[in-house]
């Protein structure tokens, strides 16, 4: 998927792709992993009003999706599962408050031992995700050409990216977040991945067979 396509049908044909993009790659826990952030984690972030946060056990949980869909460091759930339960929970208020801030949000959350800018961003992410995309390689080597830089510094140039890009895909009747413009962007990647990895053409989606097929161009 290049970024700068302004062919709101393709973006919509990724994004539908993602989940099968997730079952393919047959990590255990995946699917379960990312039902929980994408869909359970919000929930509950959101009903803990009127100062909303998240647990060392979400967090933990949170990074468990966060290196499972990426790359695995052991290191890092270590650190996060150990987390100060206290702590975790007065640093994710403060950065929920500071949000529509970016840079205050991600600093809040990086004075937690073992979450940085990327881990935070999926923090933010959960809670706001038409303000804060998360931090991915895949989608960060799309909007920036690099994924190999994980400072707040990067991390705000692609959050800027990715919000404007959601504008401009916006039209009647159709909204897509900074969010939603990430996993599509992942899973573009990871579809690419696969079909230069791999032959068949079973391993096609539904959706990628339909692409090809309308021939549509960015």
């Amino acid at each position: 998927m290049d970024f700068e396509c302004p062919n709101l049908i393709m973006w919509k044909d990724a994004l539908s792709s993602y989940h099968a993009r997730l079952e393919s790659l047959n990590k255990p826990n995946l699917v379960s992993l990312d039902d929980f952030y994408r869909n359970q984690l919000p929930s509950l972030i959101h009903r803990r009003n009127p100062n909303p946060y998240i647990t060392t056990a979400e967090l933990s949980k949170l990074m468990q999706w966060k290196l499972t869909r990426g790359k695995w460091r052991p290191r890092l759930l270590d650190f996060v599962s150990s987390l100060d339960e206290s702590s975790v929970k007065s640093a994710s208020e403060k950065a929920f408050k500071s949000l529509p801030d970016i840079t205050k949000a991600v600093s809040e959350l990086t004075v937690l031992k073992g979450v940085g800018p990327a881990t935070a961003s999926a923090v933010l992410a959960a809670y706001a995700p038409n303000v804060a995309p998360f931090m991915s390689d895949e989608a960060m080597e799309a909007a920036l050409g690099h994924s190999k830089d994980y400072s707040l510094k990067q991390y705000l140039l692609f959050a800027d990216k990715l919000q404007a890009k959601a504008k401009d895909l916006a039209s009647e009747g159709n909204s897509f977040t900074p969010s939603d413009l990430e996993r599509a962007l992942w899973s573009s990647a990871i579809g690419a991945k696969l079909q230069a990895s791999q032959s068949d053409p079973d391993l096609e989606t539904v959706e990628t067979r339909k692409t090809s097929k309308r021939k549509r161009k960015c």
